[in-house]
């Protein structure tokens, strides 16, 4: 593995802050809920994003502040900024920012959906039809399930789980009007629909009240004999790091296990409440989670607006969502009977979501059925619920396939769903493997061995996102199949070093973090910079989630001052500082957002060798990515199919639609129009998907006429 040393000796270059550059691209994700250029039903989705956004920064970035500052560490970061300093303006901004989340939501989508037949009620303005129904459902539903908590010398306060929401309840007893109020807290129930659809006979409107109100409103019916004084909702926010040293424990499967039961537990670091909570309630509970009140996020509105996630698929109003959208699978890919021998003829490259996900599917099913198929080996990430991906490896397994899966036990937030599946997966005979110690596995490949003829032959994938049909359907990623034996021994080498102890593999064509990758992308920067310092036209281009690696940003700089163009698109955290003078004038910084997330991982130098000059991979740049995962990039060597990769990444720099610009100061402005004609990417990638499965129906059509074998295309 190797070590890091210094890109440059020079000063270290001005950076943006993290956690504030978070921040800002979560404000950019707001604007998205502001918007018209929206469907309605879509802007609750991007609230939602803002919340669950939110939770986690303060669960991870807030927390991890929060630990340094008791700590007594006063090392600043790279933008020069103390913990205790910092802390305290990420505490200001979050909080304003969600007190504009809720001004989203009740001054602009509440009004807004009310207006167009989705309304959000409160309990008071129901009708006599639809309160009837609802104190119904509560008696039939909700009652069953609530248990009062009584807080008191014999009932201390009790362990509330991480993000539960709860009623803090101050009650009197009837029998004893001057004794002090008594306490209790009621959890409304995570098992239940947060939001209740009131459906009366003969509803005609699409009628919405939240779960925690409906508990609010009939508290009371928990405890006879008192009467309730207040209900405040509250929710606390808990530190989410997992502690496990893997060195020191004899299963990490067990050790992830208890963490997860120990994380719901964790100290706290935010209480959100209603805004006209009782002082001395507020106070109470603050002492009891050991808070302040910078730690409070006063609330009006229902707490946790992430639960409108799951309106749009309660409305039946297609005209308030996006056109539905069927994502385009190549010819040479629709038969699962020809996947081995199309991918034998030609490397193919999709694109998602323009491009299916199925022909990935398809191939784990036809691997998992084939006779001649003798070995898979797969890494898991993250994947959906109800995943295909790992039934097929499950199927493969119980048809006597050698099947291995390396999963990543520690994929932050899917821990849990990850240790699950690693468990069903070993009860029906897959190798279950958990890769290298101290690393996490985030890369994106699959290697399927068959046998033909006399000979075996390697099958591959590999992506830039994870192998989640769900998840491929929103964002954006690259998937190239390819059986060329460079790229499949490089595989092979990979996954022996994952589940074996081979220390320092080598690698023909892919560029495998932590061993290479970081080494690779600072040669290539450095080569088209020198190319630049000969007066020749020199260029980069960079399309990733995250850009913070300090080494990678300041050779970014160094090639700006040497002449090179640098065109960055980078979604969320950017610690790049972009058009100064004498830095990196040179240098313009993109971020788009809009109906899918972009999610793909490109590099491009332009005056690298053919084959050697434009990257696909799963890795961010950023130190965890370049040094504690294992990632995997990989070149596109086909020159029709690097031609359409680069013409992607020219939309985003066409994009004045929906894309902003990052400016040296740290803001973001919409990317000019300047009299241009309108031109939105993800739109435009949308249309030439429905026009090219347009294109390849008709051919499939006329071919059965004519009676010609079909036209089983390029595949991309």
């Amino acid at each position: 593995m190797p070590t890091r040393t210094p890109a440059d000796s020079s000063p270290v270059p001005q950076f943006f802050n993290r956690e504030l550059s978070w921040l800002a691209f979560n404000e950019r994700v707001l604007d998205q809920a502001f918007s018209e250029q929206y469907p309605l039903l879509e802007r609750t989705r991007f609230l939602s994003f803002v919340s669950s956004n939110l939770d986690q920064f303060y669960e991870i970035r807030v927390a991890g502040l929060m630990q340094k500052v008791d700590a007594g560490i006063t090392r600043p970061s790279l933008d020069g900024s103390a913990p205790q300093e910092l802390l305290d303006e990420v505490r200001h901004r979050a909080m304003a920012m969600s007190h504009r989340e809720y001004e989203c939501w009740r001054q602009s989508l509440q009004p807004a959906l009310s207006k167009a037949g989705v309304q959000f009620k409160s309990i008071e303005k129901l009708n006599k039809v639809e309160f009837t129904w609802l104190r119904a459902y509560f008696r039939r539903e909700v009652f069953p399930v609530l248990t009062p908590l009584a807080v008191d010398p014999t009932h201390p306060f009790p362990l509330i789980l991480n993000k539960s929401l709860n009623l803090f309840v101050s009650l009197r007893n009837l029998r004893q009007k001057k004794a002090k109020p008594l306490r209790a807290i009621v959890q409304v129930p995570r098992i239940l629909p947060r939001l209740v659809k009131i459906e009366p006979p003969g509803a005609k409107e699409d009628v919405f009240v939240f779960l925690s109100e409906v508990v609010r409103h009939f508290v009371a019916d928990l405890f006879t004999g008192h009467e309730v004084v207040g209900a405040w909702a509250f929710r606390i926010t808990r530190n989410s790091h997992l502690y496990v040293d893997e060195e020191e424990v004899e299963n990490l499967l067990l050790s992830i296990e208890e963490e997860l039961h120990n994380r719901r537990r964790g100290a706290a670091v935010r209480l959100e409440i209603d805004e006209n909570v009782d002082g001395d309630v507020l106070q109470y509970l603050l002492k009891s989670i050991h808070l302040s009140e910078a730690d409070v996020v006063r609330i009006n509105g229902p707490i946790n607006l992430y639960r409108l996630m799951s309106l749009p698929d309660m409305v039946e109003r297609s005209d308030l969502k996006f056109s539905p959208f069927e994502a385009r699978v190549p010819n040479a890919l629709a038969q699962r009977s020809k996947l081995f021998q199309e991918i034998s003829r030609n490397e193919i490259l999709l694109h998602h979501p323009y491009d299916s996900f199925t022909p990935m599917v398809d191939l784990l099913r036809a691997a998992a059925e084939d006779p001649e198929v003798f070995a898979i080996k797969l890494t898991i990430y993250r994947t959906s619920g109800d995943s295909p991906v790992i039934k097929a490896l499950m199927d493969a397994a119980q048809n006597g396939k050698q099947v291995t899966a390396m999963v990543e036990l520690k994929a932050r937030f899917d821990e849990e769903a990850n240790v699950t599946w690693s468990r069903k997966m070993e009860e029906v005979g897959v190798h279950v493997v958990y890769g290298l110690s101290g690393l996490k596995t985030h890369c994106k490949c699959c290697l399927i061995v068959r046998r033909e003829g006399s000979k075996l032959k390697r099958y591959a994938h590999l992506g830039t996102g994870n192998y989640n049909p769900s998840t491929a359907k929103s964002y954006t990623d690259y998937s190239l199949f390819t059986s060329d034996t460079s790229f499949t021994a490089d595989l092979a080498n990979l996954f022996n070093t994952l589940t074996g102890y081979t220390r320092k593999p080598t690698f023909k064509k892919i560029l495998v973090a932590p061993f290479n990758l970081h080494t690779e992308m600072i040669r290539l920067i450095r080569e088209e910079a020198a190319v630049a310092q000969k007066g020749k036209d020199a260029r980069i281009v960079i399309k990733v989630n995250s850009l913070v690696d300090p080494d990678a940003i300041q050779e970014l700089y160094l090639a700006s001052q040497a002449g090179v163009k640098v065109d960055l698109v980078v979604r969320g955290i950017c610690g790049l500082v972009p058009g100064v003078k004498g830095l990196s004038e040179t240098i313009t910084v993109r971020s788009l957002l809009g109906r899918f997330l972009e999610h793909s991982r490109v590099y491009h130098f332009s005056n690298a060798p053919q084959g050697k000059r434009t990257y696909l991979g799963s890795a961010d740049w950023m130190p965890r990515n370049f040094f504690r995962r294992v990632e995997v990039v990989f070149p596109v060597e086909n020159s029709e199919t690097e031609k359409e990769v680069l013409e992607t990444m020219d939309g985003f720099f066409r994009d004045n639609e929906f894309a902003t610009e990052l400016r040296s100061r740290g803001n973001y402005v919409s990317a000019p129009k300047r009299g241009k004609k309108k031109f939105a990417l993800q739109d435009y990638l949308v249309e030439q998907s429905i026009e090219a499965t347009n294109r390849e129906v008709e051919t499939l059509r006329l071919g059965r006429a004519t009676g010609k074998p079909e036209d089983q295309g390029e595949g991309n």
